[in-house]
């Protein structure tokens, strides 16, 4: 992992090296904390960050829901950010910032324990790394794609009842660890999870989209964590004039799309070129797929005046 020069630590910048906290923190053992995934990118102007007060939004919400109160506005988050950014001269990377309920108490309930909350930033290029290999009956074949292989884990998306399944909670990411621990040893690159009807959900850190017969469609809400870059493909595609579905979608209708690929402020867009043993496009990145990724690229790097309204500058 690269290092970045500073961390925004309760307020303060601290060096890398010097941002920790207590081995008892209750954060650490229970799950009790939420988190962000934001990106910065470089433009002609000045580095931006995409969609930030969306991210921020839901940072307080995911806070919420565990009755947690970020003792600071998201004007002061926002603003940590922007200097981060700066202080570190780093003109494109991911941004993490974290909350979680920090060292003082133990046991379940985290009332009257000390909420920490760290702002970290580092380089961070390709998620999901290309692929060119396909896997049928066990044995890995050659394929021209630039799309990733990705299996059906034998794990489900959280049940909607067991948790408030739209917030970035840290506990339910254990959910993720072990569907990417179970497909990483079958030699696939990224896990899909069904939800608790067997519909499909979304990946362990993504969002997915389906193209049959030029229309779009995507897991409706309800199991799913709606994520930013998920609603920003939602309103590209209406402008480009694709017309987009959220509804229910089954296993036969996932495995018989003429395209498929994730979204996500990590993964991006990232095409898929087979679930399973089952190749999509013949394991080629579809038309549609190509327009939206070249879209997007090209407005989180500034270059679409429309959209600019999603993007903030470091100044």
């Amino acid at each position: 992992m690269e290092k970045t020069k500073k961390i925004w630590m309760n307020g303060k910048f601290v060096n890398w090296e010097n941002a920790k906290i207590h081995t008892l923190s209750h954060g650490l053992h229970y799950g009790s904390g939420i988190f962000e995934g934001i990106r910065c990118y470089k433009t002609e102007k000045q580095s931006a960050v995409f969609r930030l007060s969306e991210h921020i939004n839901r940072f307080f919400y995911s806070a919420k829901s565990l009755e947690m109160e970020i003792p600071f506005s998201k004007k002061e988050i926002k603003q940590a950010i922007l200097n981060l950014i700066k202080i570190n001269k780093l003109e494109e990377g991911y941004i993490r910032p974290i909350a979680f309920f920090g060292y003082g108490k133990m046991g379940l309930n985290p009332k009257e324990a000390p909420i920490d909350i760290i702002i970290a930033m580092w380089p961070w290029k390709a998620y999901l790394k290309k692929e060119n290999k396909v896997i049928k009956n066990n044995v890995s074949q050659e394929i021209e794609s630039s799309g990733i292989k990705v299996k059906i884990s034998k794990y489900i998306r959280l049940h909607p009842q067991s948790s408030i399944v739209d917030a970035k909670i840290c506990g339910h990411y254990v959910n993720s660890i072990l569907a990417s621990q179970e497909i990483k040893k079958a030699g696939y690159d990224e896990a899909l999870f069904l939800d608790f009807k067997k519909n499909v959900a979304e990946g362990p850190g993504e969002n997915i989209f389906l193209v049959k017969n030029k229309k779009l469609f995507t897991p409706q809400k309800g199991s799913i964590l709606p994520g930013i870059t998920r609603d920003s493909v939602m309103k590209i595609a209406k402008n480009l004039g694709i017309e987009i579905k959220e509804e229910k979608i089954n296993i036969k209708k996932l495995k018989s799309a003429d395209e498929l690929f994730f979204t996500g402020t990590a993964v991006e867009i990232c095409p898929i070129a087979q679930i399973d043993e089952t190749l999509i496009n013949k394991g080629e990145v579809g038309e549609i797929t190509k327009k939206i990724k070249k879209k997007y690229l090209s407005i989180v790097r500034g270059e679409e005046k429309k959209y600019l309204k999603w993007l903030t500058f470091v100044k």
